[in-house]
């Protein structure tokens, strides 16, 4: 029988399947195969290492096991939980501090005058007015003069860090439209002096990370893989497996956005942010000299009316950014091929072979970068060939982009190549990262979960909502804004949560109100909507709760091979849901789900597994920079010719925050040379901060009180009748099982806040938990909730009262709570729809006191109305409550 013309076979498993969807098959097989031959290599690996070293220990329970890229030269290495950090950690041997670091100023003091004046955004009047007012009265050398003095010590310090320069930029047929030569200006420092500077810090350097990793938790069974960082996903590894065994990755992320600089957006800046994927999350995406850096400040074409929206001149766009861009990569380019060696901190030479590992940008700016036609376009996904018209359908695969195909074109025929362009609706523009080796625009390309889901995804489906709770009748609203018990104004405040008064009327926010509505908004409306009586806007409630869902899944910290399993599983669902809700409204709305945000949900864990997780490429702190180069622009510039005078002034503010650090570390090590207090001493000082050690710490304290006067006090509150037996019986229990001495005396010290101290489960780092038990606080009386670790099992509770007794010298913190672990009644449809998880709280006479140590973190609860004394637990707060929660869900069996 001849082979079927339509089918093609996977070079990896000889099967044969269809054209579409086959390059997705065949990566998806070549990356199982790669893996079954990465577990013989391990096993071989850990055979060999037993066969030398007999005595080697079983693994524990929550051990971490590295394995290195084979080119780095380490060998596979487990380490014991305690033993472990996320990243690299500080340096061992601390670094030279330079006795004088604020050369080129000649004095401190001069650095110091020098630095608030740019801070305070002074005039030159102001300055010189300042440093005359320095000289009637001084007691330390300083020998500025006036302004002209201070910018020329500006300029001399520009050069500690790669300044800027200026090009032209060239673009052929621009006098087709009359754009004249002399306004396309490129403003850029060279990319790779500033990755060495970064590599030649003494600070910053040790923090470097160059070899690609593979990180796994023992779970009791098996090693669990797990993701976080660039270098512990695939993209880092196969990087390193394509360049020469002695050179390292140096893996570049850059994002490229339009920024409004004036109120009405008239004036427009369109700024290059770069940061280095090899040092961790925490320096990349923090501020100093390890955070994120303007490297770029691209040229934007004025709209022309008469050639606005036309084909020619959408492309000339495309070229002039492109263009500029390539400038940009231009000191990459040859490196990228031939690699290059530098002297790091730690005087080692290392070979280095720069990366575009990563592109952060959101759909109109990725539009641009892989040069296809966007959303009018037949296929207007930058990342594969989905047709316009089934985007909404987010399961369906679809055959990726690669720039090899892109590279392919250019040896092609003209009438070829216009065919191929045309037809997979591609731009006729060189792709500046073609020029770089190893780089695929495609696959650099990432999920931008700011623009993709919280303005994008939730905008839709947010936008859906209103509609029909519009149409519902003025009631509806009213209830979910602020009538019902569990409604937006009485939902308890929480302290990384924005509260909202209303919600209903809001038609425009930015992305981080938008997340905080999509994580309340489906447990203000449950009641208001009924599954039987307005079944198509309780579907939708259902598709809201799936992309919550989702968008949780979205933002962990860390990722294992188990929750990228759940979160796919949670995509497929919120996909199914999607379509029969767009089916089942189709004749009752023009409402057009083919819009590419929803589609490109389904590259999101692809990117996740290659890349690692969602903060390596959130925009939030790209976009963050835009607000001190708005406030450059109304502050230090004339309005004219502005780009320029912001990026000096951005630059002297990094050359201002890279002394100020170099001060501090001289400051702390004259500190540390100095004479140290008596450790008898310090031992009197009181600890008001916790540490990771210290689980709890208890603040505001108020004047100590008798057992009658608590009760006095709370005369009519149930939860304080018996208040000294209810104390007895925990004492009782406590004290007596412990072998500890009763309490002195009746007296205790009540504390209206706490800070409690836990370990995330999300990433094993510690957080922190303000809580406040207080009768007034900011205008309102406020009672946290809490997770209690009690004998029977983790319960939920409500504090009441958190005071201590002493006990000889000795503090015993004690907590009156109201538990929440009395039987619910029957689970309801829309319980298990939108897997809420019921708690209900006991009588307040019923209140019970436990000991502080036993809080494990706080909560939220929002009661529901419709069943007395019933609670619904806010898994959405926090990626930590959520897997807490779904871990709950799992040993009980409620799914």
């Amino acid at each position: 029988m001849p082979p079927n013309p339509t089918l093609q076979a996977c070079s990896y498993c000889n099967k044969h399947y269809k054209r579409q969807g086959f390059r997705t098959h065949e990566k998806a097989c070549r990356k199982q195969i790669e893996q079954q031959r990465e577990d013989i290599e391990l096993a071989r690996d850990i055979r060999h290492v037993s066969g030398m070293a007999s005595s080697v220990s079983q693994p524990e329970v929550d051990d971490i096991q590295i394995r290195y890229h084979p080119n780095s030269g380490h060998p596979m290495q487990v380490h014991h939980f305690e033993d472990y950090r996320c990243g690299p950690g500080a340096p061992v041997v601390s670094p030279t501090i330079n006795p004088e670091p604020w050369h080129p100023f000649r004095t401190r003091i001069n650095f110091e005058v020098a630095e608030l004046a740019h801070e305070a955004a002074l005039t030159h009047e102001q300055i010189d007015r300042l440093i005359r007012l320095i000289h009637r009265s001084r007691c330390e050398l300083f020998t500025l003069r006036n302004h002209k003095d201070v910018r020329n010590t500006w300029d001399a310090a520009s050069y500690k860090l790669t300044p800027f320069m200026k090009e032209e930029v060239v673009v052929p047929y621009g006098n087709l439209f009359n754009i004249r030569p002399a306004l396309m200006c490129l403003s850029h420092c060279s990319l790779w002096d500033w990755a060495i500077d970064l590599l030649q810090d003494p600070e910053v350097g040790p923090h470097f990370v160059f070899d690609a990793q593979q990180l796994s938790k023992f779970d009791g069974e098996k090693f669990v893989r797990f993701i976080h960082e660039p270098w512990t996903a695939s993209m880092f590894w196969e990087y390193q497996s394509k360049i020469p065994a002695d050179a390292k990755p140096l893996a570049f992320i850059l994002y490229a956005d339009k920024a409004k600089l004036s109120s009405f957006g008239r004036a427009k800046g369109y700024p290059v942010v770069a940061r280095c994927a090899n040092l961790p999350t925490a320096i990349r995406n923090g501020e100093g000299l390890g955070g994120g850096r303007v490297v770029g400040w691209l040229p934007i074409v004025k709209e022309d009316k008469k050639h606005s929206g036309k084909p020619a001149f959408i492309n000339f766009k495309n070229m002039v950014w492109h263009t500029s861009f390539l400038k940009l990569l231009a000191c990459l380019v040859a490196l990228s091929k031939l690699g290059s060696s530098v002297k790091c901190w730690d005087d080692i030479v290392r070979i280095f072979y720069p990366i575009i590992l990563i592109l952060s940008a959101d759909y109109e700016e990725q539009v641009v970068m892989a040069l296809i036609c966007g959303l009018m376009g037949k296929f207007p996904c930058p990342i594969c060939l989905v047709p316009r018209e089934e985007l909404s359908k987010i399961s369906n695969m679809h055959q990726l982009c690669t720039s090899v195909d892109a590279k392919a074109l250019q040896s092609t025929t003209l009438e070829v190549r216009e065919q191929i362009l045309s037809s997979e609706s591609l731009r006729d523009v060189d792709n500046s990262f073609d020029t770089m080796e190893h780089t695929d625009v495609f696959q650099a390309l990432s999920f931008d979960k700011l623009h993709f889901n919280d303005e994008g995804n939730f905008d839709h489906l947010w936008t859906e909502l209103q509609k029909w709770i519009t149409n519902s009748g003025r009631q509806a609203a009213v209830q979910i804004d602020n009538l019902q018990i569990a409604s937006f104004e009485s939902f308890p405040r929480w302290r990384n949560l924005n509260h909202f008064d209303q919600v209903i009327s809001v038609s425009f926010s930015d992305g981080t109100k938008y997340e905080d509505i999509s994580k309340l908004i489906v447990f203000a409306a449950h009641n208001v909507f009924q599954r039987d009586v307005d079944p198509h806007v309780y579907l939708l409630l259902h598709c809201i709760w799936s992309y919550v869902e989702l968008n949780m899944y979205a933002s962990l910290e860390v990722h294992t091979e188990d929750t990228i399993r759940d979160g796919r599983n949670t995509l497929s669902k919120f996909a199914e849901l999607m379509d029969i809700y767009i089916k089942d409204t189709a004749d009752l709305s023009e409402k057009s789900w083919n819009f590419p945000k929803i589609h490109l949900s389904a590259h999101l864990f692809d990117d996740i597994e290659a890349k690692g997780v969602t903060q390596n490429y959130n925009m939030k702190p790209n976009e963050k920079m835009h607000g001190p180069l708005k406030d450059a622009y109304q502050d230090r510039t004339n309005f004219k010719n502005f780009a320029e005078q912001i990026l000096r002034y951005n630059h002297d503010s990094l050359i201002a925050e890279y002394i100020h650090s170099k001060v501090d570390c001289l400051d702390t090590q004259n500190l540390s040379l100095s004479d140290l207090p008596d450790l008898s001493e310090a031992d009197e000082l009181e600890l008001t901060e916790p540490t990771d050690t210290q689980h709890f710490s208890l603040g505001s304290w108020q004047a100590m009180k008798s057992f009658a006067d608590i009760e006095v006090d709370n005369i009519g509150n149930p939860a304080f009748d018996r208040f000294r037996i209810k104390l007895n019986e925990f004492l009782n229990r406590a004290f007596a099982a412990n072998n500890i001495p009763y309490p002195d005396g009746r007296r205790i010290t009540e504390f209206r806040f706490i800070k409690v101290n836990y370990e995330l489960l999300v990433d094993w780092q510690v957080s922190t938990d303000y809580l406040q038990c207080s009768p007034m606080f900011h205008g309102s009386p406020r009672y946290d909730c809490v997770i209690i670790q009690a004998e029977t099992g983790a319960i939920f509770a409500k504090l009441l009262l958190v005071f201590t007794c002493m006990v000889g010298n000795v503090q015993y913190p004690i907590a009156l709570t109201l538990p929440y672990d009395q039987p619910v009644g029957a689970h309801l449809w829309k319980d298990k729809d939108f897997k809420f998880w019921r708690v209900k709280a006991k009588p307040r006479a019923s209140a019970e006191c436990f000991s502080v140590q036993s809080i494990i973190r706080s909560c939220v609860l929002a009661e529901d109305g419709t069943r007395p004394n019933e609670f619904l637990v806010i898994d959405t707060t926090d990626t930590d409550m959520f897997l807490r929660m779904e871990e709950i869900r799992t040993e009980t069996g409620y799914h």
